[in-house]
């Protein structure tokens, strides 16, 4: 009795466990894969020529700017315009301030990439976003930092 028991129960954990394989297989790719190829499309797109971080961050860097760099610590002053890939903006701003450590991950990683004066472009992805499954790009210039 005890042993016909047993094999049932095992014989329901490996059906479980197939199914279990098969569903994953079926699930497709993974959000960030998903905004990962729609980033590199936009790049190729649009000549950005950029490169992605470890984190999925997709970066251009149009001027460097001076040698000195901000960090998550620095206050930092900014133009920016932020836009879908669609191309609709949904913020702009010609100079505002803010403490970087603040703002959200994608901006923490990028900004310090430039100096003073250093222009870059920013795909960033929602876990470094918004969180909302959309990406998001930004046109920043630094104009200056305090730390």
């Amino acid at each position: 009795m005890i042993r016909t028991r047993n094999l049932v129960l095992g014989l329901l954990l490996g059906v479980l466990v197939v199914f279990g394989a098969c569903n994953k297989e079926d699930e497709g790719p993974s959000q960030e894969e998903k905004e990962h190829q729609e980033i590199e499309q936009y790049a190729q797109d649009n000549n950005l020529n950029g490169q992605f971080t470890s984190s999925g961050l997709y970066y251009k860097i149009i001027e460097s700017g001076s040698a000195a760099h901000p960090d998550t610590n620095s206050n930092v002053t900014v133009a920016y315009k932020g836009y879908f890939l669609s191309g609709a903006i949904f913020d702009e701003n010609d100079y505002t301030t803010f403490k970087l450590n603040s703002l959200i991950e994608g901006w923490k990683e990028g900004i310090p990439l430039i100096g003073e004066g250093g222009e870059i472009t920013l795909l960033v992805p929602s876990h470094l976003g918004y969180g909302d499954n959309a990406v998001r790009a930004f046109d920043i210039t630094l104009h200056k930092f305090t730390k």
